[in-house]
């Protein structure tokens, strides 16, 4: 925890340094308690502990210090649900959520990209950090891409 004016509680000092050392155009992904964090940032990414939090809690805190890309035409990213998901109807209003979040912080209207899951899990293995976190809603993964701030 982290105890300073204006910087939301639920920042760990390690997170708080992985967003300030993160350049424009690296991705961070916020991953639930059922990502494979362990295992995607073995050899790549550095692996943030957040267990206990929810991603809604730590996606608003993030948003509040880390801009959003806005040369891209999707900055922030979920993982697809995979066919038999699809097909029995699962419902993901956990990513109502983030795009409400997201909308909020930046202003305006953006997408959430889709990515299949196994091209979402080779994209976390290049990300600049990966924040394991206690999230229990299934499909709760979201990768942001950060962008500039003008001066």
């Amino acid at each position: 925890m982290v105890v300073l004016k204006g910087i939301p509680r639920i920042l760990s000092p390690q997170l708080l340094s992985v967003l300030a050392r993160m350049g424009h155009g690296d991705e961070i992904v916020l991953a639930d308690a059922n990502f494979p964090s362990a295992a995607m940032a073995k050899n790549g990414p550095e692996l943030v502990a957040a267990d206990g939090h929810d991603i809604p809690s730590l996606l608003k805190a993030v948003l509040q210090l880390l801009p959003l890309d806005t040369y891209v035409p999707k900055p922030a990213a979920v993982m697809e649900m995979v066919a038999d998901d699809k097909a029995r109807g699962l419902k993901t209003p956990v990513w109502d959520t983030y795009q409400s979040l997201i909308n909020e912080s930046e202003g305006k209207k953006l997408t959430l990209e889709q990515v299949e899951r196994f091209a979402f899990y080779e994209r976390s293995k290049t990300a600049f950090a990966i924040v394991r976190t206690g999230e229990g809603a299934l499909y709760g993964n979201i990768i942001l891409k950060k962008g500039v701030l003008s001066a």
